[in-house]
């Protein structure tokens, strides 16, 4: 399982984030392994059936100001309840509108190295700034060799032997105006609810291995609206080298699906031979994906039209048996 160490969640720059530590920097080895957060106001007022350790607690200022009055009220009971909360194995604390914390959870949380956290941002903000970071971080991810690439908005997964000609059969694809997100190496996500996105590592990002040509930039080459940084996992195709005798779907009814991730995709297999080009026959197997989301299916169209017309003849050759039986 994928988990975030605070510490790496204290450094992170691009996100936006904009944590500062406060308390507890023993505790900053301890991880995040859920891309969910958890406001613990329920934990404030005793009931901590409902607390998820593994989940970061965030403190806005409801719980705060709950925490303030309850200590100044019952200076003792709150400290009762802080210890109360405190005495959970927690990940950590992230107080946001960079509010100040009571002292008492300052010493609890030191005490207990539990990191505590500020962020200037409003308590709905930093939730969807971290939801959306831990998702990218935590979910379920793989790496697998093959070659992503746009094409016309369906992002095609092409899969085969080391040699089968994926990559060039992208070159070609890209030249035609279609857009390149990774070659060789597909880093894959998985974003809730079921949904794959591919891009490229960051040694290999853009660039592409063409046998007999070398390592070449698609960015520099092209321009940079012939590359995509990352892309939704529509379609699968696998290259496959023409055996002869092999049977290859030839109506287009088998529906077969690829597993990646939990998540199954829409599945072509093309084999490749002298005189087929396989550019073509993968743009179009995008643009019928696209008439296939749309709700259009033209094997199943085909097989509606031709079972009707056999019902038809059947019905005619049956009518005219009885019709000469009568005479």
């Amino acid at each position: 399982m994928a988990r975030l160490s605070i510490a790496d969640l204290l450094s992170e720059e691009e996100a936006g984030l904009h944590l500062e530590l406060l308390a507890g920097s023993r505790g900053l080895g301890r991880h995040v392994q859920v891309p969910r957060i958890q406001k613990p106001g329920l934990a404030l007022a005793g009931y901590l059936e409902s607390l998820h350790p593994d989940r970061i607690q965030v403190l806005g200022s409801t719980e705060l100001s709950y925490l303030d009055e309850l200590i100044e009220r019952d200076a003792a009971k709150a400290g009762r309840v802080v210890t109360q909360l405190c005495s959970v194995d927690l990940c950590c604390f992230i107080i946001t509108k960079a509010l100040s914390p009571p002292k008492i959870l300052l010493d609890e949380a030191d005490r207990r190295d539990i990191p505590l956290l500020r962020t200037p941002h409003q308590s709905s903000t930093f939730i969807s700034l971290i939801t959306n970071y831990l998702e990218e971080r935590l979910l379920p991810q793989s790496t697998l060799h093959g070659v992503l690439v746009d094409v016309l908005g369906v992002g095609v997964l092409l899969t085969g032997k080391s040699g089968v000609g994926k990559s060039e059969c992208a070159l070609d694809l890209v030249l035609r105006g279609h857009r390149l997100v990774s070659d060789d190496i597909v880093k894959v996500r998985l974003k809730l609810p079921a949904v794959l996105f591919g891009e490229g590592s960051d040694l290999l990002h853009y660039h592409m291995e063409i046998r007999g040509l070398g390592i070449i930039n698609i960015k520099h080459l092209f321009g940079v609206a012939a590359v995509r940084e990352r892309k939704k996992i529509d379609l699968v195709i696998e290259l496959v080298e023409w055996q002869e005798g092999q049977e290859y779907d030839r109506l287009g009814l088998e529906e077969r699906t690829y597993d990646l991730l939990g998540v199954s995709l829409p599945l072509q297999t093309i084999p490749v031979g002298p005189g087929r080009n396989i550019t073509t026959i993968v743009e179009v197997a995008a643009r019928n994906q696209l008439l296939k989301e749309m709700g259009y299916h033209s094997a199943a169209e085909f097989e509606d039209r031709l079972e009707q017309r056999m019902a038809e003849a059947a019905r005619l050759h049956s009518k005219s048996i009885i019709g000469d039986n009568l005479e």
